[in-house]
């Protein structure tokens, strides 16, 4: 108790950071990189990138001296910058560690004769997938991934899928962080595993019914899923059967099941752009039947019942619809659900006797109850004003309840079933938390902030009560903003080492994400993507005038996209960040979008514009890019972490920006840079490595705010 009070009165000090302190000095040196002439000009601008060379010219393999000297020189100054809150770190890690319970365990779920559900073993940093007969028997252990995972750096499951017979187990890993899994095969009867390996797949596979095919896809050599096959089981590789092909480099194709499992569903698309295929689930040699030829713009996915198909589309709103169909004239679409104004749907889920739509309504979760026959639906109500949820784990078709999750930022996540008939709510399970929760003890609100637009934001907050809206409290502000990604205002653990010491943690539901929407999703891409950074400069703003922080006291992270969104407001607001963390970054825009032997690029066009056959999106990335736009001017205290096999925002994106921030910055504030040199876009693999990276972020806010202590 004296620890938090202590914290808590430190958080209410005016702020005087100790210089030395926050400028990070040690004995060792920032890395220098060099600097290589190098230019390109495109539209009659040319543009020099003196730092081209930290991109390996045999990427996706690194193995250029220099680029990988460099990389450790980083690695090393983080390292010793971090040494001296080595203390602070571990004791973040221990209250992190302490809040999960270790041998933690999934609530059953029946799918046929089996129950299936996952654990953590105590002290394990991997999964085990275990199942049981309905019936009564022993457990199961489908696949451990912690023995899988041994003598390796990194282990990231794919996917799991037992077979219609149930004795047949399909799984994929990656075990470098590159995404590039491989499949196999496992006998459930003898738990060995069969000759027949699948390398190069990504996305999910599915089981053909009745038989011994799989599904599944596979990646080219620019890491996008082209093509769809067929395997079956005990054939050569070689001839798995092409089923599907995609040509459109712009598109990524994949595989599902329809609830029904009467169909095997293609789809394929870019982030704008959808189409589908059918397949008989228990005919897997059958053509694909096209239910509605490409349009662009055009979105739709397709659920199936008693031969009617079920599509949700935007075709006639950005709030989406529900329409049907029948299998000999799958094309042509009949309302069956118009659009509402006030009404997101998001997302329809068939089952034998009635149908469930989720969406938003004014940003919140919804999940709506219909019948087959018509009527009024009925709404699952929840109890706080601010909260995240839907449907969990329902694998059966016909069923009379429904599996839902829900969680809000100060209630931990809550596993429940839900009567279909009575809409009665069962709590299963609430997540445990050893080291001790009360809810009671933190509030969380959710308010508006007017943008520089008059547009109203969104920012969801939560802060242990007695936080003090006088501006001298620290805050957390996150946010995300791109591909119509929702940041939902859930529950963590992790975050109450922040709340506890006296801080507000905020999420921005900027423009970008599709949080009020996929307008609100439209207003923040292509020509409007300048709304998604001024949306999170406003809420910082308008967070500060509501008394939540002051300038210099605001802390901000983001990932990826939201590593973008780091780049650029460190740039056009320096004033306002504590200290700031990037994640995998996504910063070297321009340039990215413009080489189109990169995995992801041709995809990317519909969200950021093609900088190589446009000049107008060429000259709006340049204007916003956070690598083009470094200038001589004091940036905030930067944590920036990259993978080195990350195939999403390469490993030189966030290398490259370092070093021209280094070259150019006129401060003396710390700027690190650590780069997992065995791991990709989501870090360390582990439950507890990752954790720990966790508590190097916090740990270095906290020191870079003064409250190390």
């Amino acid at each position: 108790m004296k620890t938090v009070l202590a914290a808590l009165l430190l958080a209410a000090l005016p702020f005087q950071p100790a210089m030395a302190q926050r400028a990070g000095m040690t004995d060792i040196k920032p890395p220098v990189a060099a600097k290589k002439p190098h230019s390109t000009t495109r539209h009659g601008i040319t543009i020099d990138d003196p730092y081209a060379w930290m991109r390996d010219p045999g990427y996706p393999t690194v193995d250029d001296k220099a680029v990988l000297d460099h990389l450790q020189a980083e690695n090393a100054y983080f390292e010793a910058q971090m040494k001296p809150h080595a203390a602070l770190v571990d004791t973040l890690f221990q209250e992190m560690k302490g809040r999960i319970k270790e041998d933690e365990s999934s609530v059953p779920q029946k799918d046929g004769n089996w129950l299936y559900w996952r654990k953590f073993e105590k002290g394990a940093q991997y999964k085990q997938w275990m199942r049981k007969p309905v019936a009564g028997g022993a457990d199961e252990v489908l696949l451990d991934e912690a023995k899988e995972a041994e003598g390796k750096e990194y282990f990231r499951l794919g996917g799991l899928a037992v077979s219609d017979d149930e004795t047949i187990l399909a799984w994929s890993a990656d075990t470098d962080g590159s995404e590039r899994f491989t499949i196999r095969f496992r006998d459930l009867k003898t738990g060995k595993d069969l000759p027949d390996t699948i390398p190069g797949s990504l996305g999910g596979f599915v089981w053909a019914k009745g038989t011994n095919t799989l599904f599944y896809g596979l990646v080219n050599e620019n890491w996008r899923v082209d093509r769809v096959m067929a395997h079956k089981l005990g054939a050569p590789v070689a001839d798995d059967r092409l089923v599907f092909e995609e040509k459109d480099q712009g598109f990524q194709a994949g595989v599902g099941m329809t609830h029904s499992e009467r169909f095997i569903v293609v789809a394929t698309g870019d982030n704008e752009t959808s189409e589908a295929y059918l397949i008989p689930a228990d005919q897997p040699d059958e053509a694909p039947l096209l239910v509605r030829e490409r349009k662009k713009g055009l979105e739709y996915d397709v659920e199936e019942h008693d031969g009617t198909l079920f599509i949700h589309t935007n075709e006639d709103s950005t709030q989406f619809s529900l329409k049907t169909a029948s299998l000999d004239s799958p094309g042509d679409w009949e309302p069956l659900i118009a659009p509402n104004p006030d009404f997101y749907m998001t997302g329809v889920s068939t089952f034998a006797d009635f149908f469930v739509v989720e969406g938003r309504e004014r940003g919140l979760d919804q999940v709506e109850i219909h019948s087959y026959t018509g009527g009024t639906p009925r709404r699952i109500i929840f109890p706080e004003a601010s909260y995240s949820a839907g449907l969990d784990e329902n694998p059966e078709y016909k069923v009379s309840t429904l599996r839902m999750s829900y969680e809000s930022m100060v209630t931990p996540d809550t596993v429940m079933d839900v009567d279909v008939a009575s809409l009665k709510q069962t709590v299963l399970k609430v997540q445990e938390i050893p080291s001790g929760y009360d809810a009671s003890q933190y509030a969380t609100e959710r308010v508006d902030v007017t943008a520089r637009d008059g547009t109203k934001v969104p920012v969801s907050i939560v802060y242990k009560k007695g936080f003090k809206k006088d501006g001298n409290g620290p805050l957390y502000l996150y946010g995300y903003g791109a591909y119509g990604y929702a940041i939902p205002p859930g529950f963590s653990t992790l975050r109450l080492s922040l709340l506890d010491r006296g801080f507000a943690y905020a999420i921005a539901h900027i423009r970008g994400g599709d949080d009020l929407g996929q307008q609100w999703q439209l207003d923040g891409k292509l020509t409007k993507r300048t709304n998604t950074f001024h949306d999170f400069i406003d809420t910082a703003k308008g967070l500060i005038d509501l008394g939540y922080a002051k300038p210099g006291r605001v802390v901000a992270a983001g990932g990826s996209a939201g590593g973008e969104l780091m780049g650029v407001v460190i740039n056009e607001a320096p004033e306002l960040w504590g200290a700031v963390a990037a994640h995998v970054p996504f910063v070297d825009v321009l340039n990215t979008m413009q080489d189109e032997s990169l995995p992801l690029t041709p995809g990317e066009w519909p969200e950021w514009g093609n900088p190589i056959t446009d000049k107008a999106a060429f000259d709006l990335i340049r204007s916003y890019s956070p690598y083009d736009q470094v200038k001589a001017q004091a940036y905030p205290p930067l944590f920036v972490t990259a993978g080195l096999n990350d195939p999403r925002v390469t490993y030189w994106e966030p290398a490259k920006w370092v070093a021209k921030l280094r070259e150019l910055k006129t401060d003396q504030n710390v700027l690190m840079l650590k780069t997992n040199m065995g791991a990709g876009h989501g870090g360390k693999s582990g439950r507890f490595d990752s954790l720990r990276e966790d508590a190097e972020e916090f740990a270095f806010f906290l020191w870079q705010l003064g409250m190390a202590e």
